[in-house]
Order: C-alpha cells, then sequence, then structure tokens
C-alpha cells in the first residue's frame, strides 16, 4: 500500500485544477495532473482511484480556495450595514473569485462536465446550494439591506460578470465593472 501524504494529495487537486483551467475537463488526465504538480507519473494514480473522485475533488478544493479568510470575515463583520458597505462588500467578492482565475475557469469546466456525469453533477448541486444557503443566512443574520431573493439575484448577476472579467476581459474596462457591481447592489437590494 502507498503511504498517503495529505500536502501530496492537496499540491495534486491543486494542479489539477490549473489542468482543468487550461485544457478543460478533457485534458484532465491523471498524467497532465502529475505533470503539472511536477511528480513522478504515476503519482496522481496512487491518490485518485479514477478520474471522477479527481474531478469532485477538484471542485471541493475551489470552494475551499475561494473562501475569504478570517482577518476578511472578522472585518466584514464590524463593517456597517447600509447599501455603500453592502456594494463595497460584493466589489471584494467580486476581486476575490477573480483573482483566483484558475479556480474560476476550473469551475466552470466541471459544471459543464457535470451535465454529463451525475455524480458530479450532484456533488456540485450539493455544493452551491448549499454555498446560496449559507449566503443567505449569512445575510439575514448581518442586517445589510435587502432579503433573501435580492442575495440569490446577486449571486447570479455577480457570477455572470466574473465570467465576463475571466474569460474576455476587455469587453468592460474595471471603471465598468465597478459601476455594474454598484448597479447592481442599488437596483436588486432597493433603498433602505
Amino acid at each position: 500500500m502507498v503511504r498517503r501524504n495529505d500536502q501530496r494529495r492537496t499540491a495534486l487537486v491543486d494542479a489539477a485544477i490549473e489542468v482543468l483551467a487550461k485544457e478543460g475537463a478533457r485534458g484532465l488526465t491523471f498524467r497532465a495532473v502529475d505533470n503539472e504538480a511536477a511528480v513522478p507519473i504515476g503519482t496522481a494514480s496512487n491518490y485518485f482511484r479514477n478520474r471522477d473522485e479527481l474531478l469532485t475533488q477538484a471542485g471541493a478544493r475551489v470552494y475551499e480556495r475561494l473562501r475569504p479568510d478570517e482577518e476578511t470575515i472578522a472585518r466584514q463583520q464590524t463593517a456597517g450595514r447600509d447599501r455603500e458597505t453592502y456594494v463595497t462588500l460584493m466589489r471584494e467578492l467580486v476581486g476575490r473569485v477573480a483573482s483566483f482565475r484558475t479556480g474560476y475557469l476550473a469551475l466552470l469546466e466541471l459544471r459543464l462536465e457535470a451535465t454529463r456525469r451525475p455524480e458530479l453533477r450532484e456533488i456540485l448541486t450539493t455544493r452551491v446550494r448549499a454555498d446560496v444557503d449559507a449566503n443567505v443566512s449569512y445575510h439575514e443574520a448581518s442586517g445589510l439591506p435587502g432579503d433573501a431573493m435580492a442575495v440569490k439575484l446577486l449571486i447570479l448577476t455577480l457570477n455572470w460578470l466574473i465570467v465576463e472579467q475571466l474569460t474576455l476581459p476587455d469587453v468592460f474596462s474595471e471603471a465598468e465593472r465597478e459601476e455594474l457591481v454598484t448597479a447592481a447592489v442599488e437596483r436588486i437590494v432597493g433603498a433602505r
């Protein structure tokens, strides 16, 4: 039995994210992951039973890496409760997600792959639903303006803005993206 190393497993999953972003789901092979992680050929196959397991762990890892750090969460919890604060929080969110370009692109690849793989679809559906519910719960507890529907609409709106920024970055300038985030919060959340 091969001894498993958690750090190496994490490095392999991170390499899988990079491969997904660069090559798409079809390019995700154990050999490609081994090459990206700069480990001996055959290493990934010692850590993952099959490609499906690697895909699902890559999806989970993207969400883990997108989670804000404790300092950011603490700062957000002590911030104001007005629309301007909300705009700032949403700009930070878009910036944080867009700064992990390969992770978000890998997640898009995983979503496309989930249309063909029921097990992956189930895992991603569960994960995304839990993420939406957590965002709604956090929002409701925060005292920020808007309701659960506003949170869901902002998730959908800002996700597509992030897709534009990562795939066709010249469609909107940075200033336009900031204006769009502000307008989305103001129009969806409404006046308080």
